[in-house]
């Protein structure tokens, strides 16, 4: 790779996939892999499932690309189908998250300016990740990614995740911020769970100062946690929902998603993407939806995500350098007492893929199609490397 043309923006493993069904993924050598990563939290039907194999054949063998000057009937199924599936009102189709991330982000300054705002600002999180635009990435929360990309947007103020004390502060002393923008699970931060009081109490302050409350689900969405939506956990809606991710398995498609006063606040030139809701996009969309719900796999990754917990707090008991395990559904992190990136090339070798963030928290993000039989090979193979690794460094 060293005469590469890509441009050098990955510190890529040594390993090259060819081929994969389900939860296995085979290299150019042949070799199998155990995969609990699915391209980070993207391929939740699992590699070359059906469904999907199936709609972008028939699409493309049909009608690829038109233009969003004309009407798309495939956008319109899928847009309804995620409306009903997610609670919201309106939809908006684009391409990846970061850009689902920008459009909540205009649609902040809109509602900001509209309420007389001159600089609307949008308060967002320490340790974020929202991607990496320009505008992204200032609202992410991670000084790493943002070092040499200076001068930074302006319009965005941070607090911490989990401290509700410290945002009914910043509301009661400012009256330049029209949103809120937060993930309700910080996956690069860690897989760090928002507490149920921290958004409740969310929801409730936007609601006293008149402000959007807007939920990144790019990576908890589309089943992820144990429910279609993180949010769904709640008696409440977000103003703004982020997705994108799990929505194509594979195939690059986000959405941003809107409720109440802000479902209409986009109007005809205030927005756009030329490939955003494309009739191939569109015909993916529409059967990763139609299959999570068919085969109720929130609900599976609900149920596995408990057990995968269960199953690795007795196999890793006792163990020093463990701090713990947490997350929701099938987004789970084990934490170490030490950084451990060391742990992926060892996976690998072991023939099982992972991640690690923050440093210090080894990350699951299986496909939510995994098997009983799949998971209790994932606990035993993963607490055998990690035990291993521990006690190399003890």
């Amino acid at each position: 790779m060293a005469n590469s043309a890509l441009m050098h923006t990955y510190g890529r493993l040594p390993v090259a996939f060819v081929e994969g069904k389900g939860a296995w993924l085979t290299d150019t050598n042949g070799k199998t892999y155990l995969d609990a990563l699915a391209g980070i939290a993207v391929c939740g039907l699992g590699h070359a499932h059906p469904a999907v194999t199936k709609a972008i054949s028939e699409q493309a063998s049909q009608l690829v690309h038109t233009s969003n000057l004309y009407q798309i009937p495939n956008q319109e199924a899928a847009a309804a189908k995620l409306s009903q599936l997610s609670g919201m009102d309106s939809i908006f189709f684009c391409n990846s998250g970061a850009e689902a991330n920008e459009g909540a982000i205009k649609l902040a300054r809109l509602y900001g300016h509209k309420k007389g705002i001159d600089a609307p600002h949008i308060l967002v999180m320490e340790n974020a990740f929202h991607g990496r635009t320009l505008a992204t990435l200032t609202a992410t929360g991670n000084r790493k990614v943002q070092a040499g990309f200076e001068p930074l947007v302006s319009g965005f103020i941070r607090s911490t995740y989990n401290d509700l004390a410290a945002v009914t502060n910043l509301l009661e002393r400012r009256n330049d911020i029209a949103a809120i923008l937060v993930e309700p699970i910080q996956g690069e931060g860690g897989l760090m769970p928002a507490t149920d009081e921290f958004m409740n109490g969310l929801r409730e302050l936007c609601d006293k100062h008149d402000l959007l409350l807007m939920l990144d689900e790019v990576q908890t969405g589309n089943g992820r946690t144990g429910y279609f939506y993180a949010y769904q956990r709640y008696d409440w809606k977000p103003d703004v929902l982020t997705t994108a991710k799990g929505l194509g398995n594979g195939f690059p498609i986000g959405a941003v998603m809107a409720h109440g006063k802000a479902a209409n606040l986009f109007q005809p030139g205030n927005h756009g993407s030329t490939y955003g809701g494309t009739p191939l996009g569109s015909a993916v969309v529409l059967a990763v939806l139609e299959t999570l719900e068919k085969e109720q796999l929130a609900k599976r990754a609900g149920e596995l995500g408990k057990h995968l917990v269960k199953g690795f707090e007795a196999a890793l008991d006792g163990v020093k350098g463990v701090k713990g395990i947490r997350g929701r559904g099938l987004m789970l992190g084990i934490e170490l007492d030490q950084s451990c990136g060391e742990l992926v090339q060892l996976a690998l070798d072991d023939g099982l893929l992972i991640n690690v963030t923050a440093g210090q928290v080894v990350r699951l993000l299986p496909p939510l199609t995994l098997t009983d039989e799949e998971a209790e090979q994932l606990i035993s193979q993963l607490s055998q490397l990690i035990k291993h690794w521990l006690a190399s460094r003890s």
